[in-house]
């Protein structure tokens, strides 16, 4: 039972001084702890306590006689053990869902995420776009050019379009090309080109002995029309930059967090780990595996579309940022934005 004790003391002296640290961004001395109304014990108990706590790498000192700071292993154990998030309010929702609105093209509710994110947070927020493989496609049509190309365009959402040029080994005629897009439309309308393509790897598997004429050239074009795009560029929307600035008063470390934006590799790489995963996802300081983000916390969301993950958004900020305020914003904002891509 004492130990029990103990551990709970520990617990509730380590999350007072998490949350104090959060609040002004000073190391806490063992006496301001103790002097809290809520703390029942001794400056020299609370010392001992942070001992304690230090020697389990939760807790350092910046300087030598300094309080303490969290670690960046303290701050992970605060957040998935000690730390109490509560749903955005529902202010907060009308906000977010005034601001993404569905009528809005997807490139521009993606930069209206990011500037809310941006806005709300006080950090800087990120919003990758829609995976093209993710979003339905709702009609393709085929037209002639000249020689061996052909004219793909591709309408997702029915509020964005694509166009791709396609060489062919034959001449097809205008009313081949019609047919087939009249087969496809009737067929795969509806699907992701992730599910068009595993769909098109099956009809071509069968006996192509008995296959009609149209059908064949349908799915000779249709293979061509859906192959991933290498040249697309994936990329993302950033908002708030300037609030980079306030990470760091080492002018090296804000010159490489510039860097790492602007050549976008490292954050897209953090970003696409969180594809594969619904829900929040958090890298706490050295968690995130790259230098230049180890003084900074990013927290993520992945948001569908159509039950489909189209994409990830989410917010750079401190260690010390306000995760309890944060981590609801970024989760409110991934379901509306979803919502807002969303087609019936």
């Amino acid at each position: 039972m004492a130990k029990e004790q103990a551990d709970d003391r520990a617990e509730q002296l380590f999350k007072l001084l998490v949350e104090c640290y959060i609040d002004d961004g000073r190391p806490v001395a063992s006496k301001a702890l103790a002097q809290n109304p809520t703390v029942h014990v001794s400056a020299a108990t609370v010392r001992n306590i942070m001992a304690r706590l230090e020697g389990r790498g939760l807790v350092k000192s910046p300087h030598t006689s300094a309080g303490k700071i969290p670690t960046s292993q303290g701050l992970r154990f605060f957040v998935d053990s000690l730390l109490s998030v509560e749903p955005l309010d529902e202010a907060g929702v009308q906000n977010l869902e005034s601001q993404l609105n569905s009528d809005m093209a997807p490139s521009k509710l993606v930069e209206s995420a990011s500037k809310l994110l941006a806005l709300v947070t006080q950090m800087t927020g990120i919003v990758t776009l829609p995976r093209r493989d993710a979003q339905a496609l709702r009609h393709v049509e085929f037209l002639n050019l000249d020689g061996d190309r052909v004219l793909v365009i591709l309408v997702y959402n029915d509020r964005e379009v694509q166009n791709r040029v396609i060489h062919v080994d034959k001449r097809y005629d205008d009313n081949d090309l019609l047919h087939a897009s009249n087969f496809l439309n009737r067929e795969f309308g509806g699907l992701s080109l992730v599910e068009i393509r595993r769909e098109l790897l099956n009809s071509m598997q069968r006996d192509k002995e008995r296959m009609d004429r149209l059908l064949q050239a349908a799915l000779d074009l249709a293979s061509q029309a859906f192959e991933p795009d290498e040249t697309e560029d994936r990329s993302f929307v950033v908002s708030g930059e300037s609030k980079l600035l306030d990470m760091s008063e080492d002018t090296d470390t804000v010159r490489s967090l510039f860097e790492a934006f602007s050549r976008k590799g490292t954050i897209l790489h953090l970003l696409d780990q969180s594809l594969n995963t619904h829900g929040i996802q958090l890298y706490i300081g050295e968690e995130s595996g790259y230098r230049v983000l180890d003084e900074l916390s990013l927290v993520t969301s992945s948001y569908t579309v159509n039950g489909r993950i189209a994409g990830v958004l989410g917010v750079v900020g401190p260690t010390r940022m306000a995760y309890q305020r944060v981590i609801p914003v970024v989760d409110m904002t991934a379901r509306m934005l979803g919502n807002a891509l969303k087609h019936p």
